[in-house]
């Protein structure tokens, strides 16, 4: 039986490096279906939530705050009402399905560029302190 120390300790870890789950997934997926469309979206899919946590974490770092998962939380709602507009005006209806997969693909671009920027921001601010 799987140790729920262990658990949180793996969820922790991959939360911190959201490229190790990315990778794992994509080549694991890859090995096995031999898809490397499928492997792709696979692996954004399951990163995107690591990410989500990771950036809200950099952000709550970087600014002294307390509100990055909540921020986070606000821009997909918001993401949600205005591409759900969007497909009300369009086709007349919303298919939760297809708006689901935009808003979760369009965060792991958002996430993926925001754990780059705070990352790096994180770290001039490191060297910065350090040298003072």
């Amino acid at each position: 039986m799987i140790h729920v120390g262990f658990l949180k300790n793996s969820f922790i870890f991959l939360s911190i490096l959201p490229f190790f789950p990315f990778l794992l997934v994509y080549f694991i997926h890859y090995w096995r279906k031999q898809n490397k469309k499928a492997s792709l979206k696979l692996a954004m899919d399951v990163t995107t939530l690591f990410l989500i946590i990771s950036v809200s974490a950099l952000f709550n770092l970087t600014f002294d705050s307390k509100f990055g998962f909540y921020l986070i939380l606000l821009l997909l709602l918001i993401a949600i009402g205005l591409i759900g507009s969007a497909q009300t005006r369009i086709k007349g209806r919303i298919d939760i399905q297809k708006m689901a997969k935009v808003i979760w693909r369009m965060s792991f671009i958002l996430m993926g560029f925001s754990y780059l920027i705070f990352t790096l921001i994180g770290l001039f601010k490191y060297i910065i302190i350090t040298m003072s």
